[in-house]
């Protein structure tokens, strides 16, 4: 298991990515730098499943229960689904059926690297939304208006709207 820092994932995304515009550079420049150089501890897959989440930002459009893989116009879980194809690892569609999948995480504080992170957006307690964690408290989705993008567990819109994770790696 090797150990990488967030900000070096970030920054790989960054120098391997091609960005669309100023804007999105931006955006990632300003995410990479808030998020902490805490090192985290992820198998290869892990970083895989990472590294290929980051190298969506910016060329992503979210469009609610479409996943369409080439003109890159996804919702949250045809995103997740498609990074986990990507790395090898087949999981369904729709954010509710991905919560089935793997092994049950109930607290923040178990997940691990390229765990999928569930939430709920609309009714309180049920599953409407999915990311990856990318460690640091931090995870990795495709939201709407945004794109892909980085967000925090334990601050913002998304701290109390936490819901699961599932170990699928």
């Amino acid at each position: 298991m090797k150990k990488w820092s967030i900000a070096s994932l970030a920054a790989m995304s960054i120098i391997a990515g091609s960005f669309s515009g100023t804007e999105t550079f931006a955006a990632t420049a300003q995410t990479t730098q808030a998020l902490s150089t805490q090192t985290v501890s992820a198998t290869s897959t892990e970083q895989s499943i990472v590294k290929n989440a980051f190298s969506y930002i910016g060329k992503v459009r979210y469009k609610f229960g479409v996943r369409d893989t080439h003109k890159l116009i996804l919702d949250c879980s045809s995103f997740t689904q498609l990074v986990f194809k990507n790395n090898g690892i087949s999981i369904p569609w729709g954010s509710r059926a991905q919560a089935q999948i793997g092994t049950l995480v109930k607290s923040k504080s178990a997940l691990r690297v390229g765990d999928l992170v569930m939430f709920s957006i609309g009714t309180p307690g049920k599953i409407s939304h999915v990311g990856i964690y990318i460690g640091n408290g931090n995870f990795i989705n495709n939201q709407p208006g945004v794109g892909v993008n980085i967000k925090s567990l334990n601050s913002g819109y998304f701290k109390n709207r936490f819901i699961m994770g599932r170990h699928v790696v």
